[in-house]
């Protein structure tokens, strides 16, 4: 299958229509889609909008797919949520702003959990998105629609967001992938007020480089979001053109708190130790302390705040499993979201003793494979009892570091699942990330393996 950045020199060749290329995601989705529930809203505009884009913009006619939690004018966004069931936004997010202004085409909404507050996408407006590679499995969360979309074919670029591991871990389960910007390198407006702090918006992609297309065009800073960063200066595309050489990576297998199902933990060390040809990979111990309760703390609190005077409302109409947040969300303080501060403070002094020393560390990306529709996670990993997100310990400490962090395909289980590597690199290092993940993906490639759908 062909990358988006070779579709992009076909579109500006003249060798490839827009509305032909369009054509072909649209009678994929229409063959596939029912199978596997990764759109629930298509542009209606689409086929207008393929014929009259200017083909020698970035990206001339590009079909992408939005996650239905950014806004995008004139086309229902729904966040997933009953709530927002006919909600049509009046404005474009930055993000498809720049997006249409570099010549994509918008194909349509993807599924994501409600609110996208928990890693499986699921919800009660449109039900499970089911992972291409094995429907009976989840695609995680939250941009399970997105991931699934570009793993079974559909479109060759759907964007995604991440405010706990909600770009990563969807690549990971579904075999792409997936750049968690550092915080702010893509402007986030309009937006809910959840996840503020932690969130970054990305893309799920086949494709190193395709990320990197996607990046060059829309990042950079915009007034309307205060936290945005100022453009580097920099084309990601070009840059990860020189392979990294010299670089010194560190390897985790568990932060020093995480259970791993052994089968992932094997995969991702032969993975991490093939980037030895580009420097010096060595295991390390890392005792950072786990946030996952703080991090369900922020969550709960923030988004049953935001809901205010709908909380009733809401409480009739959500998905089942959040039933839990409301009892949780009483017993809280505000004392409580304050002490998630220091123990940020705390992970942080335990992670800049790695990287005053090394420039990436890489861990599992998740800590098991994808498992079963119907369950929100395994109950145990490795013989061990679990959390309910005790499979994902990996993802968020980065959101609360903010640090860019990518997920790249390590290898296949047994089973022929996928499992992803992640790769963390230092504040606001986006370009060595992306870099280090080509060089990985050009002396290991993944992109010939494909779903059997």
């Amino acid at each position: 299958m062909e990358s988006a950045v070779e579709m992009v020199d076909r579109l500006r060749s003249g060798e490839l229509k827009p509305v032909d290329i369009l054509e072909e995601c649209l009678a994929k989705i229409e063959e596939l889609n029912p199978k596997i529930n990764a759109f629930v809203t298509l542009n209606e505009k689409a086929r207008e909008d393929a014929k009259s884009v200017d083909t020698t913009l970035p990206l001339a006619g590009l079909p992408v797919a939005i996650k239905d939690n950014v806004e995008t004018k004139g086309l229902r966004t729904t966040y997933c949520s009953k709530l927002y069931e006919n909600y049509v936004p009046e404005e474009d997010a930055v993000l498809v702003e720049r997006l249409k202004k570099a010549g994509a085409v918008i194909v349509g909404k993807t599924n994501l959990p409600e609110f996208g507050l928990i890693a499986y996408t699921d919800n009660p407006m449109f039900g499970p998105t089911k992972n291409p590679w094995d429907l009976s499995r989840t695609v995680g969360g939250s941009s399970g629609g997105s991931a699934a979309a570009v793993a079974a074919g559909m479109v060759p670029v759907a964007s995604g967001n991440d405010g706990g591991g909600s770009i990563r871990i969807p690549a990971s389960f579904c075999g792409l992938y997936g750049l968690k910007p550092s915080y702010g390198r893509v402007p986030c407006y309009p937006a809910l007020p959840i996840f503020v702090g932690l969130h970054s918006e990305g893309f799920l992609t086949r494709y190193v480089e395709d990320t990197a297309l996607m990046l060059d065009v829309v990042k950079g800073r915009d007034s309307r979001d205060m936290q945005s960063l100022p453009d580097d200066g920099v084309s990601y595309l070009e840059a990860i053109k020189e392979p990294p050489d010299n670089v010194k990576i560190a390897y985790s297998p568990d932060l020093g708190y995480a259970t791993v199902d052994p089968e992932v933990e094997e995969i991702v060390r032969k993975a991490a130790f093939k980037l030895e040809k580009f420097g010096e990979v060595e295991e390390v111990k890392v005792s950072a302390p786990s946030l996952e309760p703080d991090l369900v703390t922020k969550v709960v609190l923030e988004v049953t705040t935001f809901l205010g005077e709908r909380m009733e409302e809401w409480k009739k109409i959500t998905f089942p499993p959040y039933l839990g947040f409301f009892a949780l969300a009483d017993s809280l303080t505000y004392r409580e979201y304050i002490k998630i501060e220091e123990k940020k403070m705390e992970l942080w002094r335990s992670l800049r003793k790695v990287f005053d020393e090394y420039d990436f560390l890489i861990t599992p990306t998740v800590a098991v494979k994808p498992f079963e529709i119907g369950k929100l996670g395994p109950d145990e990993i490795a013989g061990k009892p679990t959390t309910p997100i005790g499979w994902m310990p990996f993802t968020y400490p980065f959101n609360f570091t903010k640090q860019p962090a990518a997920s790249i395909p390590a290898g296949f289980s047994k089973d022929g699942l996928p499992i992803g590597m992640q790769i963390v690199g230092r504040h606001y290092d986006d370009v060595g990330v992306l870099r280090i993940s080509k060089a990985f993906q050009d002396i290991s490639p993944w992109q010939d393996k494909v779903p059997s759908l």
